[in-house]
């Protein structure tokens, strides 16, 4: 059957509307060849310039529409839609004001409402982003949702919301940005892989800016590859842009290699603002490579960075786009590299606009910085910088969230850090190392309401945990797609309390009024000059170097393959041999780590805080520390805060499957405990719903089950029992949680560190959800180990004795050396 040519472009608007773009592109061809009437002509001639723009042939589709706009006898209706498609291709080639001109003529010309109106309306809302006109897109906005409300079109209302999103990522709230983007995501992932792709693009944006790079970046890859293959040539290219800008944070010099494709690729779509913007990101990467950053870690330096005319012109032509926030990033970077190589020329900083982006606002202050004639006057501009950071980040109070945002501040936590090393103050360095540990932890959850959706969709996921590869389980595409709806969910359900944890940040003096002659801390402090600690007792404080941290630093990687190999091997020809290579590392390792600092001091009770890079340290199994007791705290402000007096009146216990002296554990253990007849749930009770109930009614938890740390997605590790993993983000779905937390459980104690300091899992999370302590292990124990030591630590916890104290006596009287160690106010 010979289709006409109205069929053939109402089949053709279908395939576009579907992302069925070369389809799109035959139906509509043979249309245009068949038509007569003028109107029909114009019409196909629009659709065709909205495909040939996809394709990266702006010139052809701008010639299509005016050759159109040029027919006799086309209707206003028609005039209209081919207005929308100029402001269109004027829009994919960087021209928002010119769109917002030919975008404003379609809709004015648009005789009634209908779904090509809205379509516009959702066009010009992009415009006027573009343009920094966030209450005119977000007008557009509300009228095109109307208009679809009206056309019973909820595919394209979705659309609508998820550009909504978009608007809350400009103003800065992630969390709204996101749940819009994720309910319009149930709609348009449905459509077709194009319709996906377009909106995790955005969404990659928000996880980007979020500090969670890794998912970002895998969303944006995908998307790469799908416009890719569709030959959306200017969709490709901004999707590498905005792959580009994530790099940017942690791989400058991939970062590079990316902006200059997208850049190569805008070259040959005419459009000069977006080519501008993907030159400005890889100028950007350019200098920025050859920095240390705070885990070690030093990204090569580029062979040639671009000199101080290319940066101007490319600034100036970035000024000419409307893309100030473009422009300014590019100028302080610039004066950033030249200062940190010796040849900044003085140049007064930019003025900065009112309205800023905080990327800009936080680099101005890292410039400051770095200019700054004294390490008092460096601190003072980095610790600004800082303050505006977390003004913003108090509105949330989702962990995931917290220690992501951390990255925002990295820059500025390093120049301040190296100003306060330089001075060699005690109270200055302690003060730095309190804000890198304080920046993701100055707010306490509000607990959320019961949410029966989270809830599902954490059961759903416990069932594919158990289903699949323990190694690789979250790669599954519905795991993958579950785990980021309980992520939205968790940020938008958990709200942040109006006020920080308490209290401000503790100073060294506030600290040191706080220790008695027998308790003494230590602050480990990493910067790009090494590590130090700052040593403070009730009287004094000083600074102590730790020459042998490079060698320390090489002892690490293999520390955790001896800890678990020695807890496996318990005998036979090869256990002696596993010993003494772990005896030897962790000798040198308390030698180079401890010796100096606990020379300093004989206080008994040591409370340690640490950076991320040394995250996994089995600190209670170091020799120096022995017969000391030890609490490895947040932060000395958190533990300030929380170092209430502990009554501990009632404990319950749950053993998972498959643990071999679990219920042999727990019955010791809660034979201490005989007085408040403790309840203990093992077998088929030892349920999630289970647990999860009798957490609120104990002070102490004491959970026997295997373990598992994810290191991808560290709120994903768990507890193993009878029904499936307890996760991380089922903790704060708790009501309520015990003032003390016992997880006798392998690996549950690690942590993965995000950015420098933020180190998250398990234990983190049952302490940001309000316990006062945890105690863990970050490596496998053995269960000998694990039933006879815990059985003991509990006899002092019953007695009333602090957890940090119980435990010391416990390893003192078993003389069992095992890496559990307490976290939080232990004491």
């Amino acid at each position: 059957m010979t289709l006409s040519a109205e069929e053939l472009y109402t089949r053709g608007l279908e395939h576009v509307n579907a992302g069925r773009f070369g389809a799109a592109r035959r139906a509509l061809t043979s249309g245009a060849a068949r038509a007569v009437d003028p109107d029909l002509r114009a019409r196909i001639a629009g659709t065709r310039a909205f495909l040939a723009s996809h394709d990266g042939a702006p010139d052809s589709a701008e010639s299509l529409c005016r050759d159109a706009l040029a027919l006799d006898g086309i209707s206003a209706q028609t005039t209209a839609i081919l207005q929308g498609q100029l402001g269109l291709i004027a829009l994919n080639r960087g021209n928002p004001s010119g769109a917002v001109s030919s975008l404003t003529s379609g809709i004015d010309a648009m005789p009634e409402s209908s779904g090509r109106r809205a379509r516009m309306y959702l066009n010009r809302s992009v415009a006027h982003m573009q343009l920094g006109e966030l209450a005119a897109a977000r007008g557009d906005l509300d009228r095109a949702i109307a208009d679809y409300e009206e056309d019973a079109d909820p595919d394209s209302a979705a659309v609508a919301e998820h550009n909504l999103g978009y608007i809350l990522l400009l103003e800065g709230d992630l969390v709204g940005a996101l749940g819009h983007m994720v309910s319009a995501r149930k709609v348009m992932a449905g459509e077709s892989d194009v319709h996906t792709a377009i909106g995790d693009v955005d969404r990659a944006e928000v996880l980007r800016d979020a500090g969670l790079t890794t998912e970002a970046e895998r969303l944006l890859e995908a998307a790469i590859h799908v416009f890719g293959a569709r030959r959306m040539r200017q969709a490709q290219a901004e999707s590498e842009l905005n792959l580009a800008r994530s790099l940017l944070r942690h791989d400058p010099a991939r970062a590079a290699k990316v902006a200059a494709a997208a850049e190569r690729r805008f070259s040959q779509l005419e459009g000069a603002l977006w080519r501008a913007r993907a030159a400005g990101i890889r100028a950007r990467a350019l200098l920025a490579g050859g920095t240390v950053d705070r885990s070690g870690r030093v990204t090569p330096a580029a062979r040639r960075v671009p000199d101080a005319d290319t940066v101007g012109g490319l600034a100036a032509e970035l000024d000419g786009h409307g893309l100030w926030g473009d422009a300014m990033a590019l100028r302080l970077t610039h004066i950033l590299w030249r200062v940190r190589h010796g040849r900044d020329d003085g140049t007064p900083l930019p003025r900065l606009r009112r309205s800023a982006p905080l990327e800009v606002r936080l680099l101005a202050y890292e410039v400051r910085a770095a200019r700054a004639a004294t390490p008092t006057q460096a601190r003072r501009a980095a610790a600004r910088g800082l303050d505006e950071l977390t003004t913003w980040s108090h509105s949330f109070g989702s962990l995931d969230l917290q220690t992501s945002l951390a990255m925002h501040g990295n820059g500025l936590l390093g120049a301040g850090l190296a100003a306060a090393v330089d001075t060699g103050d005690p109270a200055a360095m302690f003060e730095w190392s309190e804000r890198a540990r304080l920046l993701s932890q100055q707010v306490v959850p509000l607990r959320p309401p019961p949410d029966p959706e989270l809830a599902r969709r954490l059961a759903e996921l416990r069932t594919l945990r158990a289903e699949l590869p323990a190694d690789s389980w979250l790669s599954d595409p519905r795991a993958a797609e579950l785990g980021e709806l309980v992520r939205e969910r968790q940020w938008a359900s958990v709200a942040a309390t109006d006020a920080p944890d308490g209290g401000d940040r503790v100073d060294l003096s506030g600290l040191q009024r706080l220790l008695d002659a027998d308790t003494a801390a230590l602050s480990f402090v990493f910067s790009p000059h090494g590590m130090r600690c700052v040593v403070a007792g009730a009287g004094c404080a000083e600074v102590v170097d730790l020459p042998g941290w490079s060698e320390a630093h090489t002892l690490l990687p293999g520390l955790r393959s001896d800890l678990d190999l020695s807890a496996s091997v318990r005998s036979g020809p090869m256990a002696d041999v596993i010993r003494r290579s772990l005896d030897a590392r962790l000798a040198s390792l308390s030698r180079l780590l401890l010796e100096p600092v606990t020379a300093r001091t004989a206080a008994r009770r040591l409370l340690i805080t640490t950076p991320g890079v040394l995250a996994g340290v089995p600190w209670s199994m170091l020799p120096d520390l022995r017969g000391r007791v030890t609490t490895h705290a947040v932060s000395a402000s958190r533990w300030a805060r929380r170092r209430t007096p502990l009554t501990l009146r009632t404990a319950g216990f749950a053993v998972g499957p498959r643990v071999a002296r679990g219920i042999e554990e727990v019955t010791t253990a809660a034979s201490a405990w005989q007085r408040t007849q403790p309840e203990i749930r093992h077998g088929a009770d030892s349920t999630i719903d289970g647990v999860t109930g009798m957490v609120g009614a104990v002070d102490v938890l004491h959970i026997s089950a295997h373990g598992r740390h994810t290191a991808d997605n560290p709120l994903f590790s768990g507890l193993e029992l009878a029904d499936g993993v307890l996760f991380g983000y089922d903790i704060d779905r708790m009501p309520r949680v015990p003032t003390t937390v016992v997880l006798s459980a392998c690996e549950v104690g690690r942590s993965a560190v995000r950015w420098g300091e933020e180190a998250i899992g398990m234990t983190r999370a049952w302490l940001h959800a309000g316990a006062r302590c945890v105690i863990a292990a970050p490596v496998v124990v053995a269960d000998d180990d694990a039933c006879e030591l815990l059985g003991a630590m509990h006899e002092g916890l019953a007695a009333g004795t602090s957890p940090a104290e119980a435990l010391a006596d416990a390893t003192e009287r078993t003389g069992i050396v095992a890496p559990f160690q307490v976290h939080g106010a232990g004491f």
